[in-house]
């Protein structure tokens, strides 16, 4: 998201801020009850990828999550308040946190539209507890940053959350605000650095032979309880590591991310260490937007073709292949299902289109339903992770054999990640086409849908194409 420098706004002055902030400090000196404020401020158009990258330090939590194709993009940094999460009750728990909250939530605009947040931002891992001891995430981790820089189209706004309690000292919280906002609205902020590094051997990985034979083998285990019986569709998922001269820089990996995947989510979470977790992912769980909830059945794929030609005859294919159509009815179904069993009535078309993506193209059946406005948007997170694009169906049998036969934890890999703002609006992807840096070092992951009729020669091929693509921005 490159944009070219437009007016700078009159900042308000620290008396302005300062008065605000009194108001809303005689509340709570009153009720002796603390208040996060939530100050929203109009910026002139910039970059909140690039804003993140100069502003954040690697030592405070940062979140992102960008919509190339919508023109939305939330750079989010610094915790104001975190709490973490785990066990078969995560997303209920973790919603009566941000409800409790929001309760305290006190948004005022400083020449700013309304409804620009604060934003809650979520990370889940697939299972409810994290096996692998390199993974520094918990199962479950809501935060509310203290900076967050929202871009909707050719609007910015920068989001100041305080707490404030009766003894805040609030000209050191002006003067904050107001140096923020200095920085943010600074000139570089309007374009992301190309950076470099190199991905040492191979930028596009391949799995070695003993790995290509274990992923088969895996492949032809679904496939046997397949005909079995045991199963209808199996996700295999494979993680590949590999290695830099240079530490990894993931502002610029996702700025490589947006430009060659436009039609992907854009998602990253860092920590307060050196560990990122980022990826394109194609796949929205859902989103909840004023009464009317919207996700995908994102299921079946094929390689985009070299010509034009060849891609329509591929699309045509994949449209008209009962293999990928019995894969992707078992996602569509299961989702329907499950809103139905939360009491909503889905609205879909019968047949599916096809989304092209810059290396793969998939079948796609966008599912909306109305929604009450008071609803809890982790309810419905939890009544669709996993969907079967993910895991499989049957979905306990399909998460047993995920836990028990895939060589590497999935932590953070195909889960829900998002945020959650105070009226109740929310968006979810699902955390697919991801990476894990850490250092000098990085873990690639990718997934297959196994249902009858599948080949594991071709899923080997389709694996390697997505690894390839992610490779190639780290590369």
């Amino acid at each position: 998201m490159t944009v070219a420098p437009s007016y700078l706004p009159t900042l308000p002055s620290e008396e302005a801020i300062l008065r605000v902030l009194k108001t809303c400090l005689k509340s709570v000196q009153q009720s002796d009850v603390a208040q996060i404020v939530s100050l929203s401020f109009d910026l002139p158009l910039v970059d909140p990828l690039a804003v993140l990258g100069a502003i954040a330090s690697q030592q405070q939590r940062q979140y992102y999550l960008e919509s190339p194709a919508r023109g939305q993009a939330i750079a989010a940094w610094d915790s104001l308040i975190e709490s973490t999460f785990q066990g078969n009750r995560r997303f209920q728990v973790a919603q009566q946190w941000i409800e409790r909250w929001t309760r305290c939530l006190k948004p005022i605009s400083v020449g700013a539209e309304q409804g620009n947040g604060p934003y809650f931002f979520c990370s889940f891992s697939f299972f409810d507890r994290v096996d692998e001891p390199q993974c520094s995430w918990a199962p479950g981790t809501v935060s509310l940053m203290r900076w967050q820089v929202v871009r909707r189209h050719q609007r910015c706004v920068l989001v100041a959350n305080v707490l404030l309690k009766p003894t805040t000292h609030l000209h050191y919280l002006a003067a904050g605000i107001l140096q923020q906002l200095r920085r943010v609205i600074r000139p570089w902020n309007c374009r992301v650095g190309r950076g470099s590094q190199a991905v040492q051997g191979q930028v596009a990985p391949r799995l070695s032979e003993v790995e290509a034979i274990a992923f088969k083998d895996r492949v032809n285990q679904a496939l046997l309880a397949i005909r079995q019986g045991e199963l209808q569709k199996q996700v295999v998922a494979h993680a590949i590591d590999v290695s830099s001269a240079l530490p990894f820089q993931p502002i610029v990996s996702l700025h490589r991310l947006r430009e060659q995947h436009p039609d992907c989510y854009i998602f990253a979470l860092m920590g307060a260490q050196p560990t990122a977790f980022i990826g394109a992912s194609p796949e929205r769980l859902l989103s909840i937007r004023e009464g009317r909830l919207v996700t995908d059945a994102l299921a079946g794929s094929a390689p985009r073709g070299a010509t034009p030609l060849e891609d329509r005859r591929l699309a045509q294919q994949l449209l008209n292949t009962p293999k990928e159509q019995r894969e992707h009815q078992l996602v569509r179904d299961f989702i329907v299902a499950q809103l139905s069993q939360e009491g909503l009535r889905a609205h879909y078309r019968d047949r599916p289109q096809v989304l092209k993506l810059s290396h793969i193209q998939h079948l796609h059946t966008p599912i909306c339903a109305e929604v009450a406005e008071t609803v809890s948007p982790l309810r419905f997170v939890e009544a669709l992770h996993p969907t079967p694009a993910v895991a499989g169906v049957p979905t306990p049998i399909a998460c047993d054999l995920i836990r028990n036969h895939e060589p590497c934890d999935r932590g953070l890999y195909a889960a829900p990640f998002g945020w959650i703002d105070s009226a109740g609006n929310s968006e979810f992807i699902v955390s697919i086409r991801s990476a894990r840096l850490q250092g000098n070092s990085a873990r690639l992951y990718a997934g297959a849908g196994i249902v009858e009729g599948s080949d594991p020669d071709r899923e080997l091929v389709e694996i390697q194409l997505k690894l390839r693509a992610l490779a190639e921005v780290l590369g």
